[in-house]
């Protein structure tokens, strides 16, 4: 039985290892969530947003011009289609205006828009919050999307042929939640009373992943929050002379303790669906701790210099100033993005996102690890049942 257990487990591995060779794991991939996945959908909005993503130097890196990614060139997303040999996903709202055609929807699309939430825009107002997005795209709305545009992504008036679609798709559902706390953190010193918020903006989080899988998603990824206590715009504004307040790095350990708690969070729920749908792969994508060491040990990774310090910026202790923004006139950005972890001091440089991205793929950085993902719960589980017999 050892000799017969042996065999089936060099099969499943060599099965697993000549389809990702030949064909990928995935044929498509569906994404949601704000800034850092966004991949075009801010250029379909108006007003545009601050940081101004939509103009130069931002895409300078890989694309050599604005993308409307907010970042100098690939995000996370990007890098994870290029590891399974996938096209970079085309923005919705791009769709929708008729400027990506049907026929490059194939291989997926992308439904993040800059300066989204977790929570609906009426969350925020009925708090007496200001919200920068002038429209709703929550991920709530986001969804709603998805749903219109299933049939034409299924490319199948069957409902067999559409789950086979969604079976075969990596669903990310984020990196979101920061702009909740973002808006609030903004405008109030009431911390305490933000952390009354992560419960709900995790259950939303959650809610998006049980109606992805009751739709038929099978693997979905879920990042956590970066660890933004090391944010130079917050480290900006809520700088301090006690010194307590701060870690070795330099960051502002109350606000990263914060984002931890609501990546614990998330994970325990997370670990409560893994439960209630044993024939699906929900993976944690933990951005958290793949961005923390390079902050730590910078050089490793090929920074050089104040790792806190803004690619893209206006001047001040870490060359941010909210009165001079990366893309406003006369902001020049550095020369060499490579060197530095910032961007724009929201967001990330396209050399942190590629070590994030890495850490993910390579490194110990999901939950299960990933490169086993496309092997489905439904398989895993008649395995772990032969194996018993």
């Amino acid at each position: 039985m050892q000799r017969q257990w042996l065999f089936v487990v060099l099969q499943l591995v060599f099965v697993a290892a000549v389809t990702s060779a030949i064909t990928g794991c995935y044929t498509s991939i569906i994404s949601f969530g704000d800034s850092l996945t966004d991949t075009g959908n801010l250029n379909f909005i108006s007003p545009p947003q601050s940081p101004n993503c939509l103009v130069s130097p931002y895409g300078e890196t890989h694309f050599q011009q604005p993308t409307g990614r907010c970042s100098d060139g690939r995000l996370p997303l990007d890098f994870i289609a290029e590891s399974l040999g996938l096209s970079y996903l085309k923005p919705y709202l791009g769709f929708k205006n008729g400027a990506v055609k049907h026929g490059n929807i194939e291989q997926g699309m992308n439904f993040a828009v800059a300066g989204a939430t977790a929570l609906d825009r009426s969350f925020f107002e009925e708090k007496g919050f200001t919200v920068e997005v002038t429209t709703n795209y929550s991920l709530r709305v986001q969804l709603d999307w998805f749903k219109e545009l299933l049939p034409s992504l299924c490319n199948s008036s069957s409902s067999e042929g559409c789950k086979k679609v969604l079976r075969s798709s990596l669903f990310i559902v984020g990196e979101i939640g920061g702009n909740d706390y973002g808006y609030p953190l903004s405008e109030t010193s009431a911390f305490d009373d933000l952390r009354t918020y992560i419960p709900q903006v995790i259950s939303v989080i959650t809610s998006a992943v049980r109606e992805l899988i009751d739709l038929g998603a099978v693997t979905l990824m879920v990042p956590g929050i970066l660890p933004l206590g090391c944010n130079p715009a917050y480290l900006t504004g809520f700088a301090t002379i006690d010194e307590e307040e701060y870690d070795q790095v330099g960051c502002l350990k109350w606000l990263n303790m914060f984002f931890e708690y609501h990546n614990d969070l998330l994970q325990t729920e997370l670990n409560r669906l893994r439960v209630l749908y044993p024939r699906t792969n929900i993976i944690y994508a933990d951005y958290f701790n793949a961005a923390l060491q390079f902050y730590k040990s910078p050089e490793q990774f090929g920074f050089s210099g104040d790792v806190l310090q803004v690619c893209c910026g206006g001047g001040g202790p870490y060359n941010y100033n909210d009165t001079a923004l990366c893309g406003n006139s006369g902001v020049i950005a550095c020369d060499d993005p490579s060197q530095y972890v910032s961007w724009d001091a929201y967001h990330l440089t396209e050399a942190a996102y590629r070590w994030i991205t890495k850490g993910l793929l390579d490194g110990p950085y999901t939950i299960p690890k990933f490169s086993v993902s496309c092997i489905t719960g439904e398989t895993a589980r008649d395995f772990n049942n032969y194996a018993m017999k």
